[in-house]
């Protein structure tokens, strides 16, 4: 039928005459800044973006780069843990204590031999040098966009090849005995890789980042405020996370360099003298829980002021 206006001389309308039609709603895009909060509960992966073929849970583990769901990462570590336990329970080696006797052993040394008071010793070590750590190396990492200070930089970096047992009597000598050297020891043996792994992350910043700085007519100090510091907040994070560790398993060897104060690592090295395995077993387990908590602070920290980092990471959980 033709259009009653095309007889009158005019053209037809472009628009389509059935009333019913609308005009299609575009999605508004969600952008981290203004709308972070919208970001967060959505997510990485949008509706349009999923695979068409996807499969089951179950299915989904065994292949690559997929993410699971929360639930599903929690069974599987349920599984996992089930596996090792039983593992240990019919080991072949019968010298080594089975996990009642783990238990038992930690029971004493808790009540008895003062694995709380020890454990606390450590703990306060490992925070006050963690501290002095991650502000010395920092410095020293943002310092090296100055090329003054990168051959020091560099020069501190390969201080990770050193032994710590070389440097007990210079520390000695310049801070004494006791808590100040087992701090020294600490904060060096940790602040040698701290720094190698922070100037690398800050020598990979693309040059595109700060040209876009610039281009905001900001000043270079400016320009690393925004693109050095602000922006590898999380990846110093996550550098602390990493370091962190090699500091909690370096304890134990510098806590049997200086036993005049104890803590765990001291008490760890005489039962493995006197070869009490249930108790080398009992304490192990404390170090790793202990290690375990950190971890996760330190972790739950990166995601409470770098909530931005994983957005885009492929392996996000659902």
């Amino acid at each position: 039928m033709d259009n009653p206006d095309a007889k009158n001389g005019e053209k037809p309308s472009p628009l389509a005459s059935n009333a019913e039609e609308r005009t299609p709603v575009v999605e508004k895009p969600i952008i981290a800044g203004g709308h972070g909060g919208d970001a967060l509960r959505v997510g990485d992966i949008g509706p349009r973006q999923k695979r068409r073929h996807e499969v089951g849970p179950l299915a989904r583990i065994f292949l690559p780069n997929r993410a699971i769901s929360g639930s599903s990462m929690g069974i599987l570590i349920v599984v996992e843990a089930a596996i090792a336990l039983t593992i240990w329970l019919f080991s072949p080696f019968k010298a080594l204590p089975r996990p009642m006797e783990t238990l038992s052993a930690l029971q004493d040394l808790w009540m008895h031999q003062g694995l709380g008071q020890e454990l606390f010793v450590s703990i306060k070590l490992n925070l006050y040098s963690l501290g002095i750590t991650a502000v010395l190396s920092l410095a020293l990492s943002y310092l090296t966009v100055v090329p003054l200070f990168r051959p020091l930089v560099a020069a501190i970096s390969k201080g990770r090849f050193l032994s710590l047992a070389g440097f007990t009597f210079i520390f000695t000598l310049l801070v004494g005995g006791g808590f100040p050297l087992k701090v020294s020891l600490l904060v060096f043996g940790i602040a040698v890789f701290y720094v190698t792994s922070m100037a690398s992350v800050i020598a990979a910043i693309p040059k595109e980042a700060f040209d876009h700085a610039r281009t905001l007519r900001m000043k270079e100090w400016q320009v690393v405020w925004e693109v050095v510091i602000l922006g590898t907040a999380d990846k110093a994070f996550e550098v602390l996370r990493q370091n962190a560790a090699i500091g909690w398993m370096m304890l134990t060897m510098v806590e049997g360099i200086v036993r005049g104060e104890g803590g765990i690592g001291a008490m760890l090295l005489n039962a493995n003298k006197h070869f009490i395995l249930a108790e080398v077993f009992a304490i192990q387990l404390v170090i790793l829980f202990t290690g375990l908590v950190q971890d996760y602070a330190i972790g739950a920290a990166r995601r409470f002021f770098c909530p931005y980092a994983d957005l885009v990471l492929e392996r996000k959980g659902t």
